[in-house]
């Protein structure tokens, strides 16, 4: 591909930084999806029922491929601290703490809710929750060794690696501040071993040198440092790899560690893994998920390291790992509008991370397009509809050609494409059909279209076509059936060789979520071809309103879910807070200038109404109605403050309208259609963000709620 580095940047990045950085990032995440079906499975049982772990097992499993999982979503989400902070490279473990209390939701999302003493991550975040700040919330010395030394750190570290290529010394030291905010002792050690390998990883191939600088930023005599040492020889003394596990499990076996899941025995297979699978993807893969214990955690970390090393050419030297993954990630957080995302969008987060950190310009394709398939092999959750109409009529794959600002696209080819067949292909915007199916980790997601936005897409005929064809926009949109049906936007007819750009405000849904975005295509004659989607986006504040629909429940499920209880009777949001501040969300981050209007009911609160510019559970802004008969204007962030506030006269029980307003650092609140309070927010002022109802130890209600741009 063209420089992955904007010219602007004087910053001395690997020049394949950005496609090693997404090899890193699919290898993180095929290994998890790859060890996710039979998680916590001993080796024998493994060997029994499985075989040796080659390939996917999920259907063997009966279970999705793609799906939520812990170490998915903590690895990408708490590396957003860098962003919230400003990409201070003092970032403090306070500070990730506080992006734990932000993005997570109690019991809900991220961590495994396992309870006190038993879960190290829930542990540490009700020790951040009752106000206890990191690294104290993780500490031994607070929670106990055998606490304090599970697996969890490890798990989440890989982010930290990619965002340093070629500096160990960073990265282990970013690795102990984001793991001291959950573990301690041996739990960091293996935690900056793994950060450090993946940062070196860019620059070294030889996995002796690798595990070499991973040792160099521990103690010597640290149980972690130990085992290596025993591993390595082991291993010098031709050992295969399964008798090597023997002597794993013998010495450093899960009947050695307590807890439910130590870090020893599982940091003990990652570097067996990665001696005797030789760098090789495919065979490093087999033996971490075959040796068993831990094998998602384990299996991810290992495909992270060995994606990094060998870039995308090494995952793509085996079976195909990509094809049925198609990038897509699910990050389910108090953020919803970020939780259906993909490999693409995530690398390029983490590569303007790294670029943040030195000094340098973002990056940016094709204009900032969401979906722009620039990285090589990318389909960024595209996939073919399975439609009866569509079915077996199209595949797709990344090419380069007929790219206007770039140098790839997504070819779409089609064959038996006539009257009454089409071509459909979509990426996902919200929890789809198949996600629905998913157990564990639920996905809780807001959708990331609305009706009001704008779609955009360039298309361009192959001009190999045999005849026209008609191109259009269209949503997948949930309907009251709670089953997806199709809403075609503007279209065009493309003449063989001919392009267009494509252009549809998407219309009022009524009130229901839309799941997915994508092309449709058709022709009045039976033909074979292709089209080349070069990009497709979109932009704007929404403009609809939020209420209950005749029937379905996926409404519901648009709003992400941070108070006690959400009610499915009464008024369409009827909820109730048992402590504390909770928050009912939906919307993006990309969301700016806008007004949010709903006419709330506080039968019984202690404060409640609405909020904008909502980034999670502790970062935004409030227009508030106060039990001491004040409404205020709140802002959330790292602790509340009140950046205005008059008195107004209220009673429980009653119904107001409350509208909040935000444009640029400007908020004016509105009661009953009338401005009663302003203010200026000067001082770190939140930039966007989603809409929420927020309330405080009570119960409150409304029949709707309105997003609409400002003014």
């Amino acid at each position: 591909m063209a420089a992955v580095v904007p010219e602007s940047s004087s910053i001395d990045l690997p020049l394949d930084y950005v496609e090693r950085v997404y090899a890193g990032v699919l290898g993180k995440i095929i290994g998890v999806y790859l060890g996710r079906p039979f998680e916590g499975w001993g080796h024998r049982q493994i060997l029994s029922e499985l075989g040796e772990i080659d390939y996917y097992v999920h259907e063997a499993r009966g279970v999705p491929l793609v799906v939520t999982d812990d170490d998915i979503s903590g690895t990408f989400t708490f590396l957003r601290a860098l962003e919230d902070y400003g990409y201070d490279p003092n970032l403090t473990p306070a500070q990730i703490g506080q992006t734990w209390l932000n993005y997570i939701i109690e019991n809900r999302t991220i961590l495994w809710w396992g309870g006190m003493g038993l879960s190290t991550e829930h542990t540490a975040f009700l020790r951040l929750k009752r106000g206890m700040q990191a690294p104290e919330s993780g500490s031994m010395a607070t929670n106990g060794k055998v606490v304090a030394e599970q697996i969890g750190s490890q798990i989440f570290i890989d982010g930290w690696g990619m965002i340093c290529p070629g500096d160990p010394v960073r990265a282990a030291d970013f690795a102990r501040r984001a793991a001291s905010v959950s573990h301690d002792g041996e739990a960091i050690y293996g935690a900056q071993v793994v950060a450090a390998i993946v940062a070196q990883a860019f620059v070294e191939s030889d996995i002796d040198r690798l595990l070499d600088t991973g040792l160099a930023q521990i103690p010597e005599d640290s149980v972690i440092a130990r085992l290596i040492r025993d591993i390595r020889r082991w291993h010098a003394e031709g050992l295969d790899w399964k008798e090597g596990f023997l002597r794993i499990e013998a010495e450093y076996g899960y009947d050695k560690f307590g807890g439910n899941c130590h870090m020893v025995p599982n940091h003990a297979l990652i570097v067996h893994a990665l001696l005797h699978g030789g760098g090789d993807f495919s065979r490093s893969l087999m033996i971490v998920n075959t040796c068993g214990w831990d094998t998602d955690c384990n299996s991810g970390n290992v495909g992270c390291i060995l994606g990094v090393r060998n870039g995308l050419a090494g995952i793509e030297d085996g079976p195909d790992w990509r094809g049925p993954v198609a990038d897509r990630m699910f990050l389910p957080t108090a953020d919803g509008g970020r939780a259906v995302t993909d490999a693409v969008q995530e690398s390029v987060r983490i590569v303007n991370a790294a670029q943040a950190l030195r000094g340098g310009a973002p990056l940016s394709f094709k204009g900032g397009a969401r979906f722009h398939f620039e990285l090589p092999g990318s389909v960024q959750g595209f996939r073919c509809s399975d439609e009866p109409s569509c079915r077996d009529v199209a595949e797709i794959e990344n090419v380069t050609a007929e790219s206007e600002e770039g140098t790839r696209t997504l070819a779409i080819h089609y064959d038996r494409l006539a009257t009454g067949r089409m071509v459909r292909v979509a990426t996902a915007t919200f929890i789809n059909a198949e996600a629905k199916q998913m157990g564990g980790y639920g996905l809780i997601a807001s959708p990331t279209l609305y009706p009001g936005q704008t779609v955009r897409a360039r298309v361009v005929a192959d001009r190999e076509n045999a005849a026209p064809v008609n191109v259009s926009l269209y949503v997948g949109c949930y309907g009251k059936d709670d089953a997806i049906h199709a809403l075609s936007g503007e279209g065009a007819v493309l003449e063989p060789g001919d392009s267009a750009i494509l252009e549809w405000t998407v219309p009022d849904t009524e009130g229901y979520p839309i799941a997915e975005v994508g092309l449709e295509a058709t022709s009045e004659r039976r033909v074979e071809g292709s089209l080349f989607l070069d990009y497709l986006t979109w932009d704007g504040v929404p403009a609809t309103t939020f209420w209950q629909t005749s029937g379905g429940k996926m409404w519901r499920q648009a709003w992400v879910n941070g108070v006690t209880h959400f009610m499915e009777w009464g008024e369409p949001f009827r909820m109730a807070q048992d402590e504390g501040t909770g928050l009912l969300i939906t919307g993006t981050r990309d969301w700016t200038d806008l007004r949010v209007t709903s006419t709330v009911v506080p039968h019984l609160v202690s404060r409640g109404g609405v909020a904008a510019r909502v980034q999670g559970m502790r970062r935004w802004y409030g227009l508030l109605l106060y039990r001491d008969g004040f409404v205020r204007l709140v802002k959330s962030l790292d602790g509340e403050r009140v950046l205005a506030e008059t008195p107004f006269a209220w009673e429980l029980g009653d119904a107001h309208e409350l509208s909040l307003e935000v444009v640029g650092s400007k908020l004016v609140g509105r009661v009953n259609g009338q401005v009663v309070i302003e203010a200026i927010d000067e001082d770190r002022p939140l930039d966007g963000g989603g809409i929420a109802l927020v309330l405080t130890e009570g119960r409150m209600a409304t029949d709707s709620v309105r997003v609409e741009p400002a003014g």
